[in-house]
């Protein structure tokens, strides 16, 4: 991890650098079917080193859970290098810079052509960017090369790039919604020798700036260094795994892994992987492929071995001689251990420190113009397994969810190689194409069609049962078995740090009665009698549920879950709770008689420090008092008690909540998964002009639009 010393005018410069200068080559998207929001561009750079982070200039870096504030990457990218005529060479899309990526800087030297941008495509039916050639619920397509000297579209040169390999990469991301795959995005890359020259002895990596922090507890790089320097790091062989935590950080905000995982490779002799001995092509068993794992220290200048590489010749020796294979790595009392000096290498990695790491693997088979070389990872995230103690112990047990997540990776990537030893074995062909599919995983049945309706201490929950009819891949049987429903305690959202996909607690399951699965409950209580339509739409089930607080959130979600398959040894899947969970806000309804039905303000007097508010680092903008019984469509205005009005809201049947700073931290991302009951609009206590309310007596007035009909009102804040 770098001292990353961000301000808003180096912000500005770097604006300026990228975007004024008339680069028109660089491109970058944030993934959203899955848990994990990652920052990928066009330029093989993936995190967004802080920029801007939720200032309206930049999106998450690396967050998990979604919507959470934890952050796990600064900058990560690729590194490619070999011998050309004799020469050491590595191009890197990205390097240890205390800014990250811009065009031109030092050590990122692969660019997009002029025009060339992200490819969006979908496996989703119903996605707009469906493709039948997509291979994930979202996939990330991009084309990029080192030939360029200076940035495309520009007369920037890229410092220090003065010897490319003219290697050109086709890089595809995958990440899907899928409960049990919600937690890694994958990273495929093709690479192909579009120069004159072979490339001997080469090697691939994948680098990595990993900070695992709080950005809503502690702002990214705020305190400099000391932002950065509380990450612990690994190495899980067995795994061809990094690891990064925060050892003492934002402890009880950051309880979580973020990993780069190597998957597998692909040359011209055939499949690479250093934890399997392959039968090439030609019929040569390989065994001289090995992964290699590197770390270093930021600013370090006293200890060698953790010295930034800063030379192409220093970056080839990281890619092919790392810590791991060194005697200190597994003990460090061997008597070849840094010529008999004990040094727990693994131990040092674990203290907390400053540290950007590798994984590279290689040799491959000499790289001749026009070969091709494919090579997957995978960034793994996943919460520490508590067991009640400190981060920094980094415990097998702590890392088992991280330990399991890895395993669904690996699962996604070996696809119909089931024995995962490079070749199609009998049984594995499923789609009788005569070559293994990678990429493929198990599929729960589709996500139902949900409708969520928000009433009086009410929320109606209708789905559709086009579930029923989703088809498994692999058994090629429809094995939908049944429905459950989840819903949030009260507060969850503003109690801790928030984690959906945790915080949904199962509150009703059923499923398919007398076929010996489950709890064959049936669906009696829930089948409506006849299909209602809403909206356009046909919705077969419901499901109420009482006795809710008016104007406090609930997450609600539906999901379908299916039988698995005992002869592949597959447990039951159930589809994605984060791709359908909506935002409810139980409350009054559409008021259309003021003089019957007054309208009034809750809570009232106005405490700061409400229940509701949560913990922010900005707690003026995260108040909320809630106008109710309002009429359908209408204007509130809020004044002093001198008279002055301080604001005018417009009110109506489309209210989302994002006219107001508290759903921006604690509400849906997708604003339109807000769903109210429509007679209540809740208000920040800021001005029209953003400014702080003070505390005393307030008057409001409420015109219906449609009636003409006035009401007012008084309510009180207390500070």
């Amino acid at each position: 991890m770098l001292i990353k010393n961000w301000s808003i005018l180096s912000f500005l410069c770097f604006a300026s650098f990228g975007v004024l200068s008339g680069q028109e080559s660089f491109d970058e998207r944030v993934t959203s079917a899955s848990n994990v929001r990652l920052t990928i561009t066009n330029v093989g750079t993936f995190g967004n080193s802080f920029r801007g982070y939720r200032d309206g200039t930049s999106d998450q870096s690396c967050e998990y859970p979604a919507g959470s504030g934890k952050e796990h990457l600064f900058e990560s990218g690729i590194w490619f290098g070999g011998l050309v005529n004799g020469q050491e060479i590595v191009s890197t899309s990205a390097y240890d810079a205390p800014q990250g990526y811009a065009p031109g800087r030092s050590g990122f030297e692969f660019t997009g052509e002029i025009g060339s941008q992200l490819t969006r495509r979908s496996s989703l039916f119903d996605n707009p960017n469906y493709r039948p050639d997509a291979v994930s619920h979202e996939d990330f397509v991009a084309v990029y090369s080192d030939k360029n000297v200076q940035v495309p579209g520009t007369s920037i040169p890229i410092q220090g790039h003065n010897n490319p390999l003219n290697i050109k990469v086709i890089q595809e991301s995958y990440n899907w919604n899928y409960s049990f795959s919600d937690f890694f995005v994958i990273l495929n890359f093709t690479l192909i020798n579009e120069g004159q020259n072979t490339i001997e002895n080469p090697y691939f990596g994948f680098w990595a700036n990993t900070v695992v922090r709080n950005v809503d507890i502690t702002p990214a790089g705020s305190g400099g260094a000391a932002f950065y320097n509380k990450g612990g790091n690994g190495f899980m062989d067995s795994l061809v795994l990094a690891y990064c935590y925060d050892h003492s950080g934002d402890i009880g905000f950051t309880e979580s892994y973020i990993a780069q995982k190597f998957l597998g490779a692909e040359d011209k002799k055939g499949f690479r992987h250093p934890l399997v001995d392959t039968m090439s092509r030609t019929g040569e068993v390989i065994t001289d492929f090995e992964a290699h794992y590197s770390a270093w220290e930021f600013n370090n200048t006293s200890n060698a071995l953790f010295f930034l590489p800063s030379t192409d010749q220093q970056r080839y020796f990281k890619m092919r001689e790392g810590l791991n294979k060194n005697a200190c790595w597994t003990d460090p009392t061997s008597p070849d251990c840094a010529n008999g000096v004990a040094r727990d290498f693994q131990d040092e990695l674990n203290q907390a420190g400053n540290r950007s790491d590798l994984i590279s693997v290689g040799p491959f088979t000499d790289f001749d113009p026009g070969d091709t070389i494919t090579v997957s990872y995978a960034f793994v995230l996943a919460p520490k397994n508590e067991d009640g103690n400190p981060n920094g112990n980094n415990t097998l047990f702590q890392r088992q969810n991280l330990i399991d997540n890895a395993a669904w990776a690996q699962t996604a990537f070996n696809g119909e190689d089931i024995n995962f030893n490079g070749k199609l074995d009998p049984g594995e062909d499923n789609d009788d194409d005569g070559k293994i599919t990678r990429f493929i995983l198990p599929t729960p049945p589709d996500i139902p069609k949900t409708k969520v309706i928000a009433d009086t201490n009410r929320i109606d929950i209708y789905w559709s049962n086009n579930a029923e009819a989703s088809i498994d891949p692999i058994t090629l049987t429809k094995d939908f078995e049944g429905y459950r429903v989840y819903l949030t305690n009260l507060g969850f959202d503003v109690t801790k740090t928030l984690d959906l996909a945790n915080d949904l607690v199962l509150a009703a399951e059923y499923d398919i009665p007398q076929n010996g699965y489950f709890k064959e409950t049936g669906f009696e209580g829930i089948l409506l009698t006849t299909p209602e339509v809403i909206e356009g739409d046909t919705f077969h089930y419901k499901y109420s549920i009482p006795n809710i607080q008016n104007g406090w959130q609930y997450a609600v979600a539906v999901t379908a879950f299916d039988r698995g398959n005992p002869e592949s040894n597959l447990e039951p899947l159930e589809s994605s709770l984060i791709s359908n969970n909506f935002r409810v806000f139980a409350g009054t309804q559409p008021n259309d008689d003021m003089d019957k039905n007054e309208p009034f303000v809750y809570p009232n007097p106005y405490y700061a420090g409400a229940a509701w508010e949560g913990e922010t680092r900005s707690p003026e903008e995260s108040r909320r008092l809630v106008f109710a019984n309002l009429p359908k469509r209408c204007y509130i205005r809020i004044f002093s008690a001198a008279g002055d009005i301080i604001d005018e809201i417009y009110h109506d049947e489309s209210y989302n909540g994002s006219d107001s700073k508290w759903f921006e931290f604690f509400g849906s991302e997708d604003p339109e998964n807000n769903k109210f009951s429509g007679g209540e609009h809740s208000w920040d206590l800021l001005s029209k002009d953003t400014q702080i309310i003070s505390r005393g007596l307030f008057v409001f007035s409420v015109e219906d639009i449609d009636t003409g009909q006035l009401y007012k009102g008084k309510f009180a804040i207390i500070k």
